[in-house]
């Protein structure tokens, strides 16, 4: 066997892992072991390619290898789950903007006189589309880590804007596709960063998860395009794999949420606040409230609660205790599960990654579709976190910036107990009717707190 056939044939075992691993992060009882599969996949993929014949620079692909695990390992060990979105959207980004650096590098190492048509197409996608994800990554990440505003960014003649700039980086591309003018290149390379920025910019709020999906997608493709440019096999098959599946579930996502992908692109939704409230939850009417020893003697003496996670539960760090809590119901007889909404939290299955992290049982977490059926028959449903996921007005107020998006149906179990901070409402920036249902109570306080209040009323009760 030559060395080529063997090279090739490890890379077809790395691409059928990253199959097999995809196939396995599609659910979240195989997940763990899908990124194993992975790792172990580009781990072989990585090696065999330091056997490649022609291959130089080999101390600096090392330092560049040996930086990134220094920044890494540290950032995906000591990340907060609150954080996880955010570190999620920068690493994404980087990966756009390391497949327009390889595009850019082939295209600059060839003679431009003598390159394929074909080859300067393979370019100008990977710049383009790794450029955009680059710094719409950025922003995403600044908009998460709250270093600027999470609302939608809005300005006059934004539309005509973004416009204006997307036809112009198309008519650069199209002009360096002919003329394969270097110094336009590097013009297409920042147009397309600024692209990306703008396209960002009017994006907030819910519509967050949806974005990081479609940005992932873009990545993806970047890497399919450098696989092109580089002839590797490899990095067509996993950037199409990474392309592909963050399409689908952007779709799903869309679909989710009862939009379509555009409305969510350029609706600028997030910054619509209704007559019923403000940001800061200005509503004047009463709302039942309660202690956490009457809230445990309610679930302890319960036939079946439904825990209904959202953000609030990251941020208080409260996964552990949400677990605690159904566990001690479990113990008295009472059938417990999680209800996870497909957008609750700041990413695609932030709520099945926070409570994985605290050993929460798989065939506890029962997604919104198997999750509604019950909620009639459970006498308890408890919302830890979640707002806009629950929020009648999605079915009930036509008008409201959150219509038509399918939600937990909270409403309908016997007794409603929200887990609050304040009364601000949710990223939609509209209040929550059920808030001031008769059948609802509120525990106001950090979530952590309040739950670990309870498990005690239960072992009380």
């Amino acid at each position: 066997m030559s060395l080529g056939t063997f090279i090739d044939l490890c890379y077809l075992v790395a691409a059928i892992g990253f199959i097999v691993a995809l196939k396995g992060l599609g659910s979240p009882k195989h997940a763990r072991r899908g990124n194993v599969v992975a790792a172990i996949g580009m781990a072989l993929a990585i090696g065999v390619t330091f056997a490649q014949p022609d291959l130089s620079h080999v101390w600096l692909i090392v330092v560049g290898m040996v930086v990134g695990v220094v920044v890494a390992v540290p950032a995906a060990r000591l990340v907060k789950m609150t954080a996880m979105p955010q570190m999620v959207a920068i690493f994404n980004g980087v990966g756009g903007g390391a497949a327009a650096l390889v595009s850019i590098t082939e295209f600059l190492g060839s003679d431009p006189k003598v390159l394929a048509t074909y080859k300067v197409l393979e370019v100008l996608f990977g710049v383009l589309v790794g450029c955009v994800s680059f710094a719409g990554s950025a922003v995403a990440f600044a908009k998460l880590q709250e270093i600027m505003t999470g609302r939608p960014i809005t300005y006059p003649g934004q539309q005509v804007i973004n416009g204006i700039v997307g036809l112009a980086v198309l008519g650069l591309a199209l002009t360096v596709l002919v003329t394969a003018s270097t110094a336009l290149l590097w013009v297409l390379l920042a147009l397309a960063l600024v692209l990306g920025v703008i396209f960002v910019l009017p994006i907030g709020g819910a519509d967050v998860p949806v974005l990081i999906s479609l940005l992932n997608a873009f990545t993806g493709l970047a890497v399919a395009a450098s696989g092109f440019t580089l002839d590797s096999n490899l990095l067509i098959v996993a950037g199409t794999l990474v392309g592909a599946s963050g399409i689908i579930l952007t779709r799903l996502m869309s679909q989710a949420m009862g939009r379509s992908l555009p409305n969510i692109l350029f609706s600028a939704f997030g910054s619509v606040i209704t007559a019923t409230g403000g940001a800061d939850g200005a509503d004047e009417r009463p709302v039942r409230t309660s202690t956490p020893e009457d809230v445990g003697v309610l679930l302890a003496y319960a036939r079946k609660v439904v825990i209904v996670p959202g953000y609030g539960l990251a941020v208080a760090q409260a996964q552990h205790v949400a677990r605690e809590l159904a566990d001690a119901l479990a113990q008295r007889g009472v059938e417990v599960f999680y209800a996870i909404h497909p957008v609750a939290g700041r990413m695609p299955g932030h709520m099945n990654v926070l409570l994985a992290e605290a050993n929460v049982p798989y065939d506890e977490l029962k997604e919104m579709d198997e999750a509604n059926p019950q909620m009639p028959t459970a006498d308890v449903a408890l919302v830890v976190g979640a707002n806009d996921t629950v929020n009648p007005a999605a079915n009930d107020t036509p008008g409201s910036p959150i219509y038509g998006m399918p939600i937990i149906h909270a409403d309908q179990a016997q007794h409603v107990v929200f887990l609050k901070r304040s009364m601000r409402p949710g990223f939609a920036g509209i209040d929550n009717e059920l808030l001031y249902n008769d059948k609802t109570v509120l525990l106001f306080g950090d979530a952590k707190d309040t739950l670990q209040k309870l498990v005690a009323a239960v072992a009380a009760a």
